[in-house]
């Protein structure tokens, strides 16, 4: 008894550390005593309060403001993150050292030469020379640390193509760059690694992650976890219901999915278990809701901040947050209806009295909402983003000092900054790396060419080629983070989807729903790789604390996240999901006509709506779905039919008492 009572016992602190490092490479940091430690942390404050003071008093030149910036991130990268994975974490040895002074020296660079490197944009000496290829050598070996070995050779194979380009295929040739080119394109010019990806990393989202580190400070994560139970835990099969409410939640603190999945799924999973869920069923649950914490708004995952840049034509980041609102309600919906379905086919119960939380407790500290809804009405009011951060950091901090449950002071808020630079480390690498591509794919006119031979060997059929671009989506986030994956695909994939939604429209007149529609596809299809079988290390990371097979609580969270390799292909065929160029009733319907398609698949998928069914009914319900949720008006009739029909069987036939509970 005392075995299985430990079976359920949440994960420690030091427990969930060790699963993070093993399956998030950006969690894989040092913990070094003594002056090392202090040095680094004042280090990182210092990066944070630089960040703060250019948000508040405003930025410096392009030039100055990233490279600091980048310079920053660089060095603490090499203090923090060992070189390999089976090194020492207390210490920090002589080689790192010399790397981190190397990449202070370069940060400080441009700062030192401005004037000089200014005036003489498009040639450089020998020592701009040497600098910028350091410089990206550092950016190449802080990614490999800190994001992974596959977007750092990505990144080489893109360089390798600009300076090779005679001699590629025909379709791919391009007149090629000397290195001097390559370097100077790279770092001393706003196209390469100091592009807009590392742009986006120097404001918008260093913005957001210190409001994240800030709302962890003040309880707000945890408290997120009881509001959960205290709405959703007396329901059928409850604690996996909680998981989905939870998790979603928690997005708006961490922009990565296997971070939500230890955080939010050491608590969620033991409890799922108890109450009668499959290990891997339990896994699945927490990986696919968690996954979905970066489709969430009003703050999603850093590669939506890189879409107001990508899309540009003034568009805002509420605009990328209110188009996702629907899309991502369908998302967790359809993970709300097959928990819900598998519960009743097990017969699972909710928690007892006994087990929730005391509610009036729970509701007495709503106010801990009160940073996310000040920056939901703040955006909502047209107040720039990062302002809107800032006023959110304050009111964390104003939260902070009221919740009686946390101690919250003087140095709580200086941990807060620290942290919050810390978790923006392997942004800076991602987006400085991401930058290398973007500057290659723009200087070489690669974005184009693929683009037109991704829509030949489709023969011109979108879905042809959106199903194309969703199997690239996939393959790339398997070994790249979310942001370096968009950035890739939106650059190289997106712009042919565009070409064939609007085909004979020049680049400055597509409509911003077309625009939105491509983006939107290849984001999501970027998020859902981390559940996405054979490599998917939120999925992974969510069989570390169910001690479930890996690969069957991926294959789970596949299944259970069926609605996120559906929702992409309705955004492009219905664009009133995201709300732009439409009216309520469109809206409305094209929601009625998805939820009820969600509804149906999920039912056929688990095998079970009001009792349980046979293979023939199985298909039916999942081919109504379909029907309801391509959009188009003779397959939503047909459907909408189907549906009435399935239903009122499903209800006349239904079972009188539920099935008899699960043991665990």
């Amino acid at each position: 008894m005392a075995e299985q009572n430990k079976e359920f016992e949440t994960l420690s602190a030091e427990e969930q550390q060790k699963l993070l490092e093993k399956y998030d490479t950006e969690s894989n940091i040092r913990s070094v005593p003594g002056t090392v430690n202090k040095i680094i942390y004042f280090g990182l404050l210092a990066f944070a309060l630089f960040q703060l003071y250019t948000a508040v008093f405003g930025q410096f030149t392009a030039w100055i403001q990233r490279t600091i910036h980048l310079g920053f991130g660089l060095t603490f990268i090499f203090l923090l993150y060992p070189a390999l994975k089976g090194l020492r974490k207390d210490k920090v040895p002589f080689y790192d050292w010399i790397l981190a002074a190397i990449a202070a020296v370069t940060g400080v660079y441009w700062t030192l030469n401005y004037e000089r490197l200014v005036g003489r944009l498009g040639t450089i000496e020998t020592m701009d020379f040497i600098v910028g290829l350091i410089v990206i050598l550092l950016v190449l070996e802080a990614a490999r640390r800190a994001v992974g070995l596959p977007i750092t050779i990505i990144a080489s194979l893109f360089l390798a193509y600009a300076f090779f380009g005679p001699y590629m295929p025909d379709f791919l040739a391009h007149r090629g760059q000397s290195l001097e080119g390559i370097v100077n394109l790279m770092y001393y010019s706003t196209d390469g690694i100091l592009g807009t990806p590392i742009s986006v990393s120097a404001t918008f989202i260093f913005a957001f992650l210190l409001f994240g580190a800030f709302l962890v400070k003040t309880g707000v994560g945890e408290y997120f976890n009881d509001l959960a139970i205290s709405v959703a835990g007396k329901l059928t099969g409850g604690p996996a219901k909680v998981a989905i409410f939870s998790s979603a939640l928690q997005g708006t603190i961490s922009g990565s999915s296997v971070a939500n999945v230890v955080t939010s799924g050491a608590y969620t999973i033991p409890l799922m278990k108890r109450l009668g869920y499959n290990k891997n069923f339990a896994g699945a649950v927490e990986a696919s809701a968690s996954t979905g914490g970066q489709l969430m708004p009003p703050i999603m995952g850093a590669a939506a901040f890189l879409m107001v840049e990508f899309i540009g034509r003034g568009i805002t980041y509420w605009e990328i947050a209110k188009a996702a609102a629907i899309p991502a309600l369908l998302y967790f919906t359809g993970i709300w209806i097959m928990t819900h379905f598998e519960a009743k086919r097990l017969g699972l119960r909710g928690l007892t009295d006994d087990e929730m939380p005391d509610r009036t407790k729970t509701l007495k500290k709503i106010y801990l909402l009160l940073p996310i809804v000040l920056i939901i009405i703040l955006m909502m009011s047209g107040v720039p983003v990062m302002r809107a951060a800032l006023f959110g950091i304050i009111s964390c901090i104003i939260v902070g000092f009221i919740n009686p449950d946390v101690k919250f002071g003087f140095k709580e808020i200086i941990d807060a900054l620290v942290d919050g630079a810390r978790t923006a480390l392997a942004v800076v690498a991602a987006t400085a790396c991401a930058g290398i591509i973007v500057g290659v794919v723009a200087k070489t006119g690669l974005g184009l060419s693929l683009a037109g031979s991704l829509v030949d060997l489709a023969g011109g059929s979108i879905l042809l080629t959106l199903f194309f671009v969703m199997i690239a989506s996939l393959i790339l986030g398997m070994g790249a983070p979310t942001t370096a994956n968009y950035v890739i695909t939106s650059t190289i994939a997106a712009p042919a989807i565009i070409t064939l939604l609007a085909p004979d429209v020049a680049p400055a007149a597509v409509p911003i729903a077309i625009l939105l529609s491509a983006h939107f596809f290849v984001f999501y299809f970027g998020i859902i790789a981390d559940i996405t079988p054979p490599v998917a290390l939120a999925a992974f990371a969510a069989s570390g604390i169910s001690g479930g097979e890996p690969i069957r609580t991926g294959i789970n969270s596949a299944k259970l996240a069926i609605a996120a390799f559906i929702i992409p292909y309705m955004i492009v065929f219905s664009p009133q999901l995201l709300m732009v160029d439409t009216t309520i009733p469109a809206v409305i319907w094209v929601v009625f006509t998805a939820l009820c398609g969600m509804l149906a698949i999920g039912a056929g998928i688990i095998g079970y709506w009001y009792r349980p069914m046979n293979v023939i009914e199985r298909l039916i319900s999942v081919a109504t779905g379909l029907l309801l949720i391509y959009p188009e008006g003779i397959s939503d009739t047909v459907g909408l039919v189907l549906f009435v029909i399935l239903l009122a069987i499903q209800w006349m036939s239904r079972e009188k008492k539920p099935p008899k509970a699960a043991t665990a």
